[in-house]
């Protein structure tokens, strides 16, 4: 596949009938960051409000419970994301709660692959791709994340639900006519641990940027795990720092601070955080 976006809606759409739904988090990439393409193509995402980004057993039964007959849209397929929108990780624990359960209700669930490589590579993790291909139906390898010019990568592990997949790609528009040149970047990347090393290094660079963070006091929204900072300024910083740096604004937290989002990649330079070091201890005071 060319992308993160296309792959979501292409095998969601191609798993799910007309009147099925998928569950994600409210923080999800498929609710948030995809200008509605899931209900571009027919499917209602119902979210469920979380503290981490990660789902549960018991966070996806309260939809379960409340979706229970055909006045209602069926939930059919869990989404997840790891790493998670705001930078959380998965463990071989939690999924392998989640992948039964979801068994047990009969419902499909599928990982969003697109900050694998950060995930896998995390300090906190403990699974493997074996694993991700034990504890789900089907996920993706993302690729662009760690520099591929194009290239997320779809695994189906249940092979009942990949049918005709191809048709579905085609439909919408992800078959590429020179798709050896995903194949190619991918088998590049998996080659002497590349894929591992790429998150790794977007890894260490955020633990660089919250070194400086957490030295100087300031608070996370949510753990560090990966690549993604969540770092609570106080208003006057944040301002200063959004004229300058391209962050995301998450919004007003606690009265007198807002969050900003914080992301380094496998090109991160270790000198490029230094100067962002430098223009921080010189604006903290302001």
């Amino acid at each position: 596949m060319s992308g993160g976006t296309i792959t979501n809606l292409t095998v969601i759409s191609h798993i799910l009938k007309p009147y099925q739904a998928v569950i994600a988090a409210d923080s999800g990439h498929v609710n948030v960051h995809e200008t509605g393409a899931i209900e571009a193509t027919g499917h209602k995402v119902l979210t469920v409000k979380t503290e981490n980004g990660k789902l549960t057993p018991e966070l996806i039964e309260e939809k379960l419970i409340f979706h229970c007959d055909e006045h209602m849209v069926q939930p059919k397929l869990v989404y997840i994301s790891n790493t998670t929108e705001l930078g959380t990780i998965y463990t071989k624990q939690e999924i392998r709660k989640i992948y039964p359960f979801c068994q047990q209700k009969h419902l499909y669930l599928y990982l969003d692959g697109a900050r694998l490589a950060m995930a896998l590579a995390a300090i906190d993790n403990d699974i493997t791709f074996p694993d991700l291909a034990k504890y789900t139906d089907v996920f993706y390898i993302g690729g662009t994340k760690v520099g591929s010019f194009i290239g997320e990568v779809v695994v189906f592990n249940n092979i009942t639900i990949s049918k005709d997949f191809r048709f579905s790609m085609k439909q919408k528009g992800a078959i590429l006519a020179k798709s050896w040149i995903v194949a190619v970047q991918m088998n590049a990347l998996m080659q002497n641990n590349l894929y591992l090393e790429l998150g790794r290094h977007s890894n260490n660079m955020a633990d660089k940027l919250k070194a400086i963070f957490a030295n100087a006091g300031l608070t996370f929204a949510f753990k560090p795990q990966s690549n993604q900072l969540f770092v609570n300024f106080p208003n006057k910083l944040a301002k200063k720092i959004l004229s300058h740096y391209i962050v995301d604004n998450i919004g007003k937290t606690e009265e007198g601070y807002t969050c900003l989002r914080f992301c380094t990649s496998w090109a991160t330079k270790e000198d490029e955080i230094q100067t962002l070091a430098k223009f921080f201890e010189k604006n903290i005071n302001i």
